[in-house]
């Protein structure tokens, strides 16, 4: 079966707080992906975003982010007054993401509504004892963490870094408050998504969710399971994730996540990558792997190097963990993210797994070379996209290709009448019309909007992960546009 959808994470929703949530604009939206002929609503990761704030730098792998809540259902439930809500400044953008305001002023007043719930008859205790183990440490965590100021766990006191059993039970017995603080949230997150999505799921659109195949450092995860990371007694790093250098970068990236000790993973049967996934399909119907060449072999950078250069290439899991995954849940809607160089023995691994894997049109039009993105070397088991949430706009990519890509993506194409301004259809129709049995676009693409509208520039911190989509721009005639291309090929 032929089907499509449409990329757009939670985040960059509109809504009256300053930033996407699971309010009425995602339930509208959801509508508009129905009248639009769409099979999929492909998201970001959902987790409590950390350093940059980069969902792919999560608090947590098995949490999900406060600032998804929806504050008009806390008013409903008595927790807070609309007059509370709109007197916050979330800033006055609605096209911008301003989360330096949503840190400071958001958090008040999820306290405010917390402790509304309690004098509503609930505790603390209650809503940490409904979570599943690794949600509720995450909250110890976020207790522990503001109770050092914010500080990544490294630099705890020494008791509490290395988790003596002592600190444990003084930590929690001094902070239970806050520890149910963040027990709150977490169960106000899994009550609304769970609504948001059993929405989506009864008028037949599928969840496409994303999670990163690293952790943070500074991560409930590493400081729960430090056995599970390439770590020394004193929980330091000793080497740790990113990609060598390339004719992108002449030091390559240093991500500075944990790296794993794959073989104490296969020891316990990955018992912990069960519990992810088994996590994340509770989130998602279907689970977008975030580089999973990590799987075949990954990148080692000794943890005191500056950057990338003078890593090596180490030995991931292979098929061992995804045979253990199926064996534990059957068969497994995931997305390959194989992306970038990949090996024949990456190639090996895709093929093995029978995942499909992914096409990215905006990296297809290289005039100096064949490429396996362009459509006619597809075969239906990939799922196609005209770009990521790491790449620009179909219409800035376009402006920014040398003139003999240009050409050549004319040629291709066999349209050179396209005005610039509609030009982003060409590669829409190009996607929507190839053999790839999935095909997913950026609401961006669809809008045609230009460079301001891009997500995410890789390597560059402080303008990412913040646009918004402004109200009433998915309107009804664009979802009559989207229904109607999608049905011209067969998708609907």
């Amino acid at each position: 079966m032929r089907e499509c959808g449409i990329l757009l994470p939670v985040a960059s929703l509109p809504s009256k707080y300053g930033i996407g949530a699971f309010s009425k604009e995602a339930y509208e939206f959801i509508d508009r992906l129905k009248q639009g002929g769409q099979h999929y609503w492909q998201i970001l990761p959902l987790g409590p975003t950390g350093y940059g704030d980069s969902p792919y730098q999560s608090f947590s792998a098995f949490a999900g982010n406060p600032y998804f809540i929806d504050l008009d259902e806390l008013v409903k439930e008595g927790l807070l007054t609309t007059e509370e809500c709109e007197s916050v400044d979330f800033g006055d953008n609605p096209r911008d993401i301003d989360y330096e305001k949503m840190y400071f002023n958001r958090f008040p007043l999820l306290r405010k509504a917390y402790v509304r719930w309690k004098d509503q008859g609930h505790t603390g205790e209650e809503a940490r004892a409904s979570l599943g183990e690794e949600t509720a440490g995450y909250c110890f965590y976020m207790a522990v963490k503001n109770h050092f100021e914010g500080k990544s766990w490294i630099l705890w006191d020494e008791d509490i870094r290395l988790r003596s059993e002592e600190a444990v039970l003084k930590y929690e017995k001094e902070l239970a408050d806050e520890i149910g603080f963040y027990g709150f949230l977490q169960v106000k997150f899994e009550e609304q998504w769970s609504r948001l999505k059993s929405y989506a799921n009864e008028r037949g659109l599928r969840i496409i969710g994303d999670i990163p195949i690293y952790v943070a450092f500074d991560s409930a995860d590493s400081w729960f399971h430090p056995e599970l990371f390439q770590f020394d007694d004193n929980c330091n790093p000793i080497a740790v994730a990113g990609c060598p250098p390339d004719g992108f970068s002449a030091t390559g990236q240093l991500w500075g996540n944990p790296l794993y000790r794959w073989d104490y993973h296969g020891k316990t049967g990955y018992e912990w990558w069960l519990k992810r996934m088994e996590y994340s399909f509770r989130l998602y119907d279907v689970v977008r792997v975030d580089h999973f060449r990590g799987f075949d072999e990954y990148y080692s950078i000794p943890a005191t190097n500056e950057n990338a250069v003078g890593g090596w290439w180490e030995k991931g899991p292979g098929i061992a963990i995804f045979d253990r995954m199926k064996e534990k849940f059957g068969k497994l809607d995931i997305i390959a993210e194989d992306l970038g160089f990949l090996t024949p023995s990456v190639l090996k691994l895709v093929k093995d797994t029978g995942f499909p894997g992914m096409k990215v049109l905006e990296f297809a039009f290289d005039s100096r070379e064949e490429s396996d993105y362009l459509p006619h070397n597809y075969s239906s088991d990939c799922v196609v996209y005209t770009g990521t949430h790491d790449n620009n706009t179909l219409r800035s990519w376009y402006e920014e290709m040398s003139y003999e890509d240009r050409q050549f993506s004319v040629d291709y194409i066999g349209n050179g009448r396209t005005p610039r301004e509609e030009i982003h259809w060409d590669f829409i129709r190009l996607a929507l019309a190839s053999v790839a049995r999935l095909a997913v676009i950026p609401l961006q693409d669809y809008l045609g909007l230009e460079e301001e509208a891009r997500i995410n520039e890789p390597s560059t911190l402080g303008k990412n992960w913040r646009w918004r989509m402004v109200s009433g721009e998915m309107t009804e005639e664009l979802a009559e546009k989207c229904r109607k291309t999608a049905r011209l090929y067969g998708r609907v």
